[in-house]
């Protein structure tokens, strides 16, 4: 029987994919290393009883989205929540992209900024970073005046490099570009700048989007919830793409309640920011290149320490330690990075990696 042809372009095109085996230690996705405080659980499985399960969901998640506004001191008019980050993403696509538009990201970054603008049928440019992996302004003015693009994407603190942009750029990014810059700030929470701050502005840019998620500070990747904060005027708009009810009752009820927890979250973030520290300095003193980084998580370079970054990932899968291998990524050979877990699982993985280079 004859199969039907998928779209042209997309036949081409890899799906996203994380290994994902079974090991002792699970260091690459960049997930939270401990579950939800007990008392969310408990609160969650209390509300999950009063939830009319024959009515479709709040289709604005308009209590959610006020207690976002709340945290971040804006207005609910300037939130929108959804499937997690990717959905933001996927929506500002659908919305401001698609055929004949053009989408710029800053190559090594999150490779779910280019996978789903080619999905929407975005022309992808892909820029590059400094040898620090940061973007200069003379790239960025260029890639601007040259490519006019309609969605420009920058990650803050950058994946996998754990590199944060800076105000001067967010604001030239702004000033320069005719389309929606979108600051990615999935680790936010880590780093000593977030681009919310300008759009609290009294004369705030009308083109900035900042995307957040639950999956990383406030230990919820299982639920898949993330969330922007826009100018009011954009909202209207993304319902225009969106599906009907997209987020489901248990989704706003579990980011409602981790928002009472915030002071916990805060508490976390300032001890995994301890615990990166630390891996750090343990990396350091193995005599590899260590990149600095506002992130839960490291990326290092093994050049240094004799052997090759794909070797060095199957020698520590080897001792059930599973890390992120970026060495084929362009840019980023020999390159590795690791989350950071617990201090038992931290402490697992300084000692595997110590055999694995002697």
């Amino acid at each position: 029987m004859k199969r039907p042809l998928v779209r042209d372009d997309l036949r081409s095109m890899d799906g996203y994919h994380s290994p994902q085996v079974e090991v002792k230690v699970r260091l690459n996705t960049n997930e939270a290393p401990l579950a939800p405080p007990e008392e969310f659980q408990a609160a969650f499985l209390a509300e999950a009883t009063k939830v009319d399960w024959h009515r479709y969901p709040d289709r604005v998640a308009q209590s959610l989205r006020e207690e976002l506004a709340d945290l971040h001191e804006v207005e609910a008019g300037q939130i929108f929540v959804a499937n997690g980050s990717n959905e933001v993403l996927q929506t500002l696509c659908l919305t401001f992209g698609g055929h004949g538009r053009t989408a710029v990201t800053f190559e090594p970054t999150y490779a779910m900024y280019g996978q789903i603008a080619r999905t929407t049928q975005c022309r992808v440019v892909e820029a590059g970073r400094d040898k620090d992996f940061r973007i200069s302004e003379s790239e960025l003015e260029a890639i601007i005046d040259s490519e006019r693009p309609d969605l420009l994407f920058l990650c803050s603190p950058n994946n996998p490099t754990g590199t944060p942009e800076s105000l001067e750029i967010v604001e030239l990014a702004v000033s320069k570009s005719p389309g929606v810059v979108v600051v990615d700030e999935a680790y936010g929470q880590f780093a000593d700048f977030t681009a919310i701050e300008t759009l609290k502005q009294t004369e705030a840019p009308e083109s900035l989007v900042v995307t957040r998620t639950f999956s990383k500070t406030w230990s919820m990747a299982g639920v898949r919830l993330g969330y922007c904060v826009a100018p009011p005027w954009m909202l209207p708009e993304f319902e225009k793409v969106i599906l009907p009810y997209h987020l489901d009752s248990l989704k706003q009820i579990a980011g409602r309640i981790a928002l009472r927890f915030r002071d916990e979250m805060e508490q976390r973030v300032a001890q995994i920011s301890a615990e990166r520290q630390r891996i750090a300095e343990a990396l350091s003193a193995l005599g590899l290149e260590v990149f600095p980084s506002q992130a839960n998580f490291l990326m290092f370079r093994t050049t240094e320490c004799g052997v090759d970054g794909n070797e060095l990932w199957h020698r520590l899968l080897a001792q059930s330690i599973l890390v992120r291998n970026c060495s084929n990524w362009p840019g980023l050979a020999d390159c590795l990075r690791v989350t950071v877990g617990t201090a038992n699982e931290n402490d697992s993985f300084i000692e595997a990696l110590e055999g694995a280079i002697k």
